[in-house]
């Protein structure tokens, strides 16, 4: 009785901590750059005194989805997409460097590249401050050069080039905050073959109908392991008064 006890009151937890992963895909499906979250159940023995004939559930997150999302024309300069794979890299405010692909940026009162919640985008050599009464383009390799804004714009200069990177899928982990970073820690290798399209930004690859099916089965799911208690329940209830009725 109490294997059926050990799987579905595991399972039934478990499927709630999932429930909890497909509501916050959803909630980002309008997020700029976000990937997709990804969960699926396995069973665990339990060791201890005796033989481990006992085994509950556990919901092990397998990643992200990877799939690149559907690129949005916007036509604003500091607007950019990554073509096919790889990454743009932050730095964070304890000075470790991060990765996204939400291209979105703005350039701070101070001069400094950001994004639009706030991190610095990092360049090849450091943070990229641009120059004040300039406009900003951004190139396909991500070189970021400034023009004078002024009735004979004729002097385009380099202020740096966005560290774009590309390290390979299983070694990258999505953070609580969204943004991926590499499992062993450190910094990636920039990738000169990544490419940049400007005036665009990459929409959320999260797939709504899936996600919304997903939530139904789980709903589904956390009912028939509901059920399962109840029936441990009820026989646990009868085989007492069975052996009530015998003594």
């Amino acid at each position: 009785m109490d294997r059926l006890i050990y799987t579905a009151m595991t399972g039934a937890n478990h499927t709630i901590n999932q429930q909890a992963t497909v509501a916050h895909n959803l909630a980002n499906a309008a997020t700029i750059g976000y990937r997709a979250e990804n969960n699926a159940f396995r069973a665990v023995p339990v060791f201890g005194d005796g033989l481990p004939t006992r085994a509950f559930v556990v919901d092990s997150t397998i990643g992200a989805d990877f799939t690149p999302g559907t690129l949005q024309t916007t036509g604003r300069d500091l607007d950019v997409a990554i073509k096919g794979t790889g990454w743009i890299t932050v730095q964070l405010d304890n000075g470790e460097e991060a990765y996204t692909r939400n291209g979105s940026l703005q350039v701070s009162t101070n001069g400094i590249l950001l994004t639009q919640n706030g991190l610095k985008v990092k360049g090849d050599r450091g943070i990229i401050t641009v120059p004040p009464e300039t406009r900003i383009t951004i190139g396909v390799d991500g070189t970021v050069s400034s023009v004078p804004i002024n009735p004979q714009p004729n002097t385009v200069a380099s202020v740096g080039r966005i560290k774009l990177v590309n390290p390979p899928e299983d070694n990258l982990i999505k953070g609580d905050d969204g943004l991926f970073r590499l499992k062993a820690g450190g910094e990636a290798q920039v990738d000169a073959r990544v490419r940049l399209v400007d005036g665009t930004l990459e929409g959320s690859n999260v797939n709504v109908v899936h996600e919304m099916v997903s939530m139904i089965a789980l709903a589904r799911q956390f009912d028939m392991q509901m059920k399962m208690l109840e029936s441990a329940e009820r026989n646990a209830q009868q085989a007492s008064e069975i052996m009530v009725v015998r003594l």
